[in-house]
C-alpha cells in the first residue's frame, strides 16, 4: 500500500472533527532556543512562560533525589496529596481531583458534559487550552469579546447562552491579561444553571477565590495549578475543586496513574514549606509593580495593570513582533501577540530583579533604533 493510500486510509478513519484542528502552540524549549540564537541556556533570561523564576521549594529537590521506590506505580486516588490539598484549600479531600496540570482536567471536563455539538463559552483574550480542549472533544466553541478593559463582558456572556450550552471558561486571574472577574458576576453566570468553570491559575498572586461557592453551587468549577506559584511547571500538578454531585461522575473518567511519583512527592514538600515559597510570591508581587513603573516610566511599551505574576504591554503599532525579535537576539525572551484582540501586545512574566533591569536597558537600546 502506498503512502498516499496510507495517508487516505487514515483521513477516513480518523474522527472528522479533528482533521481540521491546529495544534497547540507551546513555547520553544531553551535548550531549542539556545542553539537557534546562539546563547548558552544559562545566559537566556526566560520571561516567556509565566514560571516562578525563584523554583521550588529546596524541600522538594532533596525528597525527589532521595526517593528510592520509582519501580512502584503511584497513588492512584492522590490519597495524601488530596488530604494535604483539602486543608490547603479548606475544602474536605473529597471534593478535590488531581490531573497531570490543570489542562488535563481541563480536557476531562469538557469530555463529562460536552455531547457533539454543544456550546462552550470563552471569553476571549485568554488561555488557548479551552478552545483547543473545545475543539478536540467535538464542541462548538462561542468566542466573546472581553471588553475594552478586558473584563469579562458579563450581559454578551448571559445573551450568548442557549440550550446547547454547557460550560463557561472564565481565567482570573485572567491569562493573558491579568484582570479578575468578581464574586457578584460569577454568581450571576451560575444562575442559569451552566457549567461555569473559574481557573486560578494564578491565585496566589492575587488571592480572591471563589472555592467557597463550590459548596452550595454544583455548577461551579474552580481549578488550580502549582506551575506558577510554587515552581512545579515542569512536574505538571493542577487540581480542581468540585460538587459532591459532580466528584462522583469525574472520578469514572479520570485515568489512573495520571500524576506521576515526582509530582506526588513535589505537592507534599510543597505544602511543608509554603512558607519559603510565599516569600517567593511576595518577591514576584513587589517585583510586577517594579518592573510595572518602570515600564510605564520608560514609555516604549504600555504595561496594563495585573494581578498576576506576568504584565501585558501594548506595543507601538506593528512593532510587537520586531520588538520580541530584537530582545530574543539578546538573549531575554517574552510572548508577543500580533493578532486581535491582541494584535500589537507583548506579554512580560515577572522574573528576578536582575531580569527586569537587564530587559528595561535592552528596550532602552531598543527604543533609539527603527524596531528593525
Amino acid at each position: 500500500m502506498s503512502k498516499e493510500s496510507d495517508k487516505n486510509l487514515t483521513n477516513e478513519l480518523v474522527r472528522q472533527h479533528i482533521i481540521d484542528i491546529k495544534p497547540y502552540q507551546p513555547i520553544i524549549p531553551l535548550d531549542v532556543l539556545s542553539e537557534e540564537i546562539g546563547i548558552p541556556v544559562n545566559r537566556l533570561i526566560k520571561l516567556d512562560g509565566n514560571e516562578n523564576p525563584y523554583g521550588c521549594s529546596p524541600r522538594v529537590k532533596r525528597a525527589i533525589a532521595d526517593y528510592n521506590a520509582y519501580h512502584i506505580y503511584p497513588d492512584s486516588s492522590h490519597l495524601v496529596m488530596r488530604k494535604l490539598l483539602g486543608q490547603y484549600v479548606g475544602v474536605d479531600s473529597n471534593n478535590i481531583v488531581v490531573g497531570s496540570g490543570s489542562d488535563e482536567l481541563i480536557d476531562l471536563i469538557l469530555r463529562l458534559y460536552l455531547g457533539p455539538g454543544d456550546e462552550v463559552i470563552n471569553c476571549v483574550p485568554t488561555f488557548g487550552m479551552y478552545s483547543h480542549c473545545t475543539a478536540v472533544n467535538n464542541g462548538k466553541l462561542v468566542d466573546l469579546l472581553r471588553d475594552a478593559a478586558y473584563d469579562v463582558d458579563v450581559d454578551a456572556v448571559k445573551s450568548a447562552i442557549s440550550k446547547r450550552t454547557k460550560i463557561i471558561f472564565i481565567a482570573s486571574p485572567n491569562n493573558p491579561t491579568g484582570n479578575v472577574i468578581s464574586v457578584y458576576d460569577v454568581l450571576s453566570l451560575l444562575a442559569f444553571g451552566i457549567v461555569v468553570v473559574v481557573d486560578e491559575a494564578y491565585y496566589e498572586f492575587y488571592g480572591t477565590t471563589m472555592v467557597p461557592l463550590v459548596r452550595e453551587h454544583e455548577n461551579l468549577i474552580v481549578l488550580r495549578s502549582f506551575s506558577k506559584w510554587a515552581g512545579l511547571a515542569g512536574l505538571r500538578v493542577g487540581y480542581g475543586v468540585f460538587h459532591d454531585n459532580v466528584i462522583r461522575y469525574l472520578n469514572k473518567i479520570k485515568p489512573p496513574y495520571n500524576v506521576n511519583v515526582a509530582a506526588q512527592i513535589a505537592v507534599k514538600e510543597s505544602l511543608a514549606d509554603t512558607g519559603y515559597i510565599r516569600d517567593t510570591i511576595k518577591a514576584i508581587i513587589d517585583e510586577r509593580k517594579r518592573l510595572f513603573d518602570k515600564l510605564d516610566e520608560q514609555g516604549i511599551l504600555k504595561p496594563i495593570p495585573s494581578n498576576a505574576n506576568f504584565i501585558l504591554c501594548r506595543a507601538p503599532k506593528g512593532k510587537a513582533k520586531s520588538i520580541k525579535e530584537l530582545l530574543e537576539s539578546g538573549g531575554i525572551i517574552v510572548r508577543y501577540f500580533d493578532s486581535p484582540p491582541l494584535k500589537d501586545m507583548i506579554r512580560i512574566s515577572v522574573g528576578l530583579p536582575r531580569h527586569t533591569d537587564a530587559l528595561i536597558e535592552a528596550l532602552q537600546r531598543i527604543g533609539g533604533t527603527s524596531y528593525g
